[in-house]
């Protein structure tokens, strides 16, 4: 089995910073994908940034809404994932979750994982 568990969600005000880590362990051979989505009061998760290719450099993807305030980091040798969020604004109030698509030992084709979740509420 592999668990995603994220950390550093909290209270912060319009204008501030937080930084989110997501650290996979269990049953890992190799993390193909990893990103972040988050979902708000009354709306639809979404994707806020991910790491297409968990392995290689530069192939990142952001939304729109967080470009240039969020920056997605990775150390691979620990399957470990951080998002960087500054400027935060009152609509950046949501639940952020990890995702990750992980190949497993002894598998043959990758698996989709979700976190718990972390609370980031922006007080304005």
């Amino acid at each position: 089995q592999v668990q995603l568990v994220e950390s550093g969600g909290g209270l912060v005000q319009a204008g501030g910073s937080l930084r989110l880590s997501c650290v996979a362990s269990g049953n890992i051979r190799r993390i193909d994908a990893m990103g972040w989505y988050r979902q708000g009061p009354g709306k639809q998760r979404e994707l806020v940034a991910a790491f297409t290719a968990f392995t290689t450099s530069g192939n990142t993807k952001y939304a729109d809404s967080v470009n240039g305030r969020f920056t997605l980091s990775r150390d691979n040798a620990k399957n470990t994932m951080f998002l960087q969020m500054n400027s935060l604004k009152p609509e950046d109030t949501a639940v952020y979750y990890c995702n990750a698509d992980v190949l497993r030992l002894g598998y043959l084709n990758t698996r989709s994982y979700w976190g718990q979740g972390t609370q980031v509420t922006v007080s304005s």
